[in-house]
């Protein structure tokens, strides 16, 4: 894609209208709807756009008809990539992002710098490890898949231990209503009302446990000890472990304000940082919130430009 000649500067003329930091739903919205009313923006995304929807194999919850999140995701990223005022840096990551009174800038690992008035930080969340939750004893080593990642021909038959009680595991049941794939959901009470979707599948074992340890397996096995409620312990054995534990936010390094959870409130943030989509907070982690939200945030960064907020 022509990069638009109105959309280059240089240190005293900022590089974009809008520097974008995430090319997920809520980032791909945001140079959408900057570009609908003309304003020059860069996309900075280390992967492909929209790379976590071509994980999710089934939607439900979206507008359009799409089945699938690859769906979603093609007919986003063929918009963004034919989209005259939005310079995309693909496979770069943003190393440090700083705000001052005129200007926000962002370094990329590629040793470049970027300027522009406002930026737009929709970076998103990843998924958490067992070593990040206190319910879970586990080698700081060990790293599992989240249960999104499951091929169904691969699990097919097969038992697994799923950590924790998060949406995904309706998602996977939904994409494969015929798989004999059976899951032990073991999680703690707090993710009580998260499994209400899946409690009836006759596939699903549900485990509340009050603490569970992993131990290495042999040969491809996983084994665990789990402590349930009541206090009894149960010894597990199954052919692999997945984790639906939920997601941690991740923020670039730089002048954005985290509390205490490690998310990133709109209104604790410079005048110049707007945060969008799944990095605000962990209450609104869907694809339909993500995309109004980053048409927000492009919005906010027009009226703000043109100092209509206070007006509005």
């Amino acid at each position: 894609m022509a990069d638009t000649p109105s959309c280059t500067g240089s240190l005293a003329n900022p590089d974009t209208d809008l520097l974008i930091i995430g090319g997920g739903p809520a980032g791909c919205a945001a140079a959408r709807m900057a570009a609908s009313v003309g304003m020059c923006s860069i996309l900075i995304e280390p992967d492909v756009l929209c790379r976590n929807l071509y994980r999710i194999p089934a939607l439900n919850n979206v507008l359009g008809g799409y089945a699938s999140g690859s769906e979603l995701a093609d007919s986003i990223a063929a918009e963004l990539e034919s989209t005259e005022l939005c310079r995309l840096e693909l496979g770069r990551h943003v190393t440090e992002l700083r705000a001052d009174d005129d200007y926000v800038t962002v370094a990329l690992d590629s040793g470049a710098r970027l300027t522009a008035p406002y930026a737009i930080v929709a970076t998103g969340v990843g998924p958490l490890q067992p070593r990040d939750v206190a319910w879970i004893t586990a080698a700081d080593s060990l790293t599992l898949p989240p249960l999104w990642r499951a091929e169904a021909d691969d699990v097919e038959g097969h038992t697994l231990l799923v950590l924790g009680g998060d949406r995904p595991i309706g998602t996977f049941l939904r994409a494969n209503p015929a798989t004999d794939t059976r899951l032990l959901v073991a999680y703690p009470t707090t993710d009580e009302y998260k499994i209400e979707e899946v409690r009836e599948d006759p596939r699903v074992t549900l485990l509340p446990v009050e603490h569970l340890t992993l131990s290495p397996g042999e040969g491809t096995t996983v084994t665990a000890e789990a402590v349930d409620l009541d206090g009894a312990r149960h010894a597990v054995t199954v052919e692999a472990a997945y984790l639906s534990i939920g997601s941690a936010p991740t923020a670039p390094y730089g002048d954005l304000i985290r509390s205490a959870d490690g998310y990133c409130p709109p209104t604790d943030q410079h005048p110049r940082i707007i945060v969008a989509g799944d990095l605000r907070s962990a209450r609104f982690q869907r694809i339909m919130t993500a995309l109004g939200s980053g048409s927000e945030a492009a919005l906010h960064a027009y009226y703000a430009a043109r100092d209509l907020l206070a007006k509005g």
